[in-house]
């Protein structure tokens, strides 16, 4: 029997909310309506930050509320703190992301906070989020390695991760934020985490800096993780780790694990077509191998 395994979709969230040029609130909606169509069955919309430090996402209640929800999707937010959460939930949100690190310095840079009072200020997050009747789900960054710490104990991943979850959160993706992984590092992260969080509950978050994310996830998949975020043509990276490039794309992802036997109830082709879509209201190209070499066997068919 095939493995099936799910992919969340991060690029309407992660992947566009570092981007330099203003995405309209119209091309995220088509954009994320395209990833539904192509099969893809939870998609990350929005981040519930100030505008103050993410600009781009400053529309998240208007993508909220105006997003076409389809049968069997789910439309998770980012929302870091309780002021989020809330403003979160008045748009709607039926599932919310806290985001944690396993670097203390990464932590004090990128959330001006340390690890210890990340999981304090997400505990009131919890609390509603029981009583209300939602879902929470944990990131946790700098799995492997840290711009400013180096390589990460995975003693220290196994403490947050576990944390998070004995808070709540139903599944825990774990970041390698920076793209240092090699299947070596992220076996013995995964092997230690496991022993505090349940395999069924992990998933996978790869970051392609140095051309390992597939491999990566190709060596989690064997430990039998089945849940791994991934977004559309590569789109993303790190504002707080100088040249770390964007998440593995999601097209190439679904290649892999296709031709691993795996099922992901996602149709490649449309989600081939959402790629080259985004990629040319960006005005580039698409961050997927698998995409620009199938576009162009598309081409050369026309061509006879």
């Amino acid at each position: 029997m095939n493995a099936v395994v799910k992919i969340v979709e991060v690029g309407p969230r992660d992947g566009l909310q570092n981007e330099k040029q203003t995405v309209t609130t119209e091309t995220k909606l088509e954009l994320i309506d395209r990833l539904a169509q192509s099969g893809l069955r939870v998609i990350e919309a929005t981040a519930f930050v100030s505008p103050k430090w993410v600009p781009q996402m400053s529309d998240h209640a208007a993508v909220l509320q105006r997003l076409k929800r389809r049968t069997g999707v789910s439309y998770p937010v980012l929302a870091p703190n309780m002021q989020g959460y809330e403003a979160a939930i008045a748009a709607g949100a039926r599932e919310v992301a806290v985001f944690a690190a396993a670097s203390e310095t990464f932590s004090q840079r990128n959330i001006n906070c340390s690890i210890a009072q990340s999981i304090e200020r997400f505990k009131p997050i919890f609390a509603a989020a029981k009583i209300d009747g939602i879902k929470v789900r944990a990131y946790v960054s700098c799995v492997v390695g840290c711009p400013y710490e180096g390589a990460i104990d995975a003693a220290q991943v196994t403490k947050v991760a576990g944390e998070l979850f004995e808070l709540g959160s139903y599944e825990i993706s774990l970041g390698d934020t920076i793209g240092v992984g090699t299947p070596a590092t992220v076996l013995q992260m995964l092997e230690a985490v496991s022993q505090r969080v349940p395999k069924e509950q992990l998933a996978g978050h790869y970051h392609d800096t140095y051309g390992m994310a597939a491999a990566n996830v190709h060596a989690s998949y064997q430990f039998v993780l089945r849940t791994f975020d991934s977004s559309v043509s590569g789109l993303g990276g790190c504002p707080y780790a100088q040249g770390a490039s964007g998440n593995v794309a999601s097209e190439d992802v679904v290649y892999l694990l296709s031709g691993l036997g795996a099922t992901t109830g996602i149709d490649l082709d449309k989600l081939i077509d959402a790629s080259a879509w985004i990629s040319e209201r960006l005005k580039r190209e698409p961050g997927s191998k698998v995409t620009r070499a199938l576009l162009a066997k598309r081409a050369q068919a026309r061509r006879g």
